[in-house]
């Protein structure tokens, strides 16, 4: 059996996915009763951030703690990985020290190296290109509100980017619709886009792509790395504010979704991020504590190391 890594929600299979959202969902309901079980006692997860974070921190750490293991946090700051180490080096080296690795980063391709030489699974926990955990925990927070997305309509408003992209995964995984209405020249990765043509539909106001949508999702205009470009991204995506005039536009039924932290009054309005009628952006918040935890099973239970 071949270690297997989580660089992408294309790395399980349908029936794999489902069912690390199915346990997700199982994990949550046993902490909730109180009732603890310790499948990682003695490992511990190797945490390499190269992107500051909050919740992928947070969670990442106390599922650890939750199922009896430990985790340790690496800053490039604090480790060769920023004074030069090759990205195979580090990989060899950290893998051989402990049972699992997550990291945050940049360039995808520093994600694949790793994986390459890694003795160890090896998480996605965001790239520029991809960020497979929120989906799961998104996956497993529309489930829990209003079943299985299949055959649904899912707006995504914004800025296709490393999320766009995993929603865009998403959509072939869980075989729904997904509309993306993002301004030109912000467009999602076209051979992304491929893989799910018959799936995805790329518009240019968000009233088209949420009309009678079930599921509405949106993320902040600048992600972290574009911070020089917020004023002309703030000038690119006018008129792209999820509110609840836009809102009015969707199934009486939807949800709203933000990955968070939310800009108010930019990509959101407030009055929606807090009307928990609506949003479930708190839910899909804790939701990444208990998917990566079901996730981390997975992994531990489904490779040879």
């Amino acid at each position: 059996m071949a270690v297997r890594h989580f660089l992408t929600l294309l790395d399980l299979s349908r029936e794999e996915l489902r069912a690390v959202v199915e346990r997700a969902i199982e994990v949550k309901a046993l902490r909730n009763q109180g009732v603890t079980s310790e499948p990682f006692r003695d490992k511990v997860l190797g945490m390499i951030f190269e992107k500051s974070s909050t919740r992928t921190r947070v969670s990442f750490e106390a599922g650890m703690a939750q199922m009896g293991g430990s985790a340790l946090f690496l800053s490039p700051r604090d480790t060769q990985l920023g004074r030069g180490e090759p990205i195979e080096d580090s990989a060899r080296v950290i893998s051989r020290m402990v049972d699992m690795v997550m990291i945050r980063t940049f360039g995808h391709n520093v994600l694949e190296r790793f994986a390459e030489y890694s003795k160890v699974p090896v998480i996605n926990a965001l790239s520029d290109s991809y960020h497979p955990c929120q989906l799961l925990a998104d996956l497993q927070t529309y489930v829990e509100h209003r079943g299985s997305p299949e055959g649904k309509a899912v707006a995504w408003v914004g800025d296709g980017n490393n999320m766009c992209h995993s929603y865009i995964n998403a959509a072939l995984m869980y075989d729904f619709e997904l509309r993306i209405a993002c301004p030109e020249g912000y467009d999602p990765d076209e051979s992304i886009v491929a893989r799910a043509k018959d799936r995805v539909k790329i518009v240019r106001t968000p009233q088209e792509a949420v009309s009678g949508a079930d599921w509405v999702a949106t993320d902040v205009w600048a992600s972290m790395g574009q911070e020089t470009e917020q004023q002309i991204r703030l000038k690119a995506f006018e008129g792209y504010l999820v509110d609840h005039e836009l809102m009015s536009h969707a199934n009486s039924d939807a949800i709203f979704m933000h990955c968070l932290p939310a800009h108010r009054g930019e990509e959101v309005s407030g009055d929606l991020l807090e009307d928990e009628q609506i949003s479930v952006v708190w839910d899909e918040a804790e939701n990444r504590l208990h998917a990566q935890k079901a996730l981390m099973e997975f992994l531990q239970e489904n490779s040879n190391c």
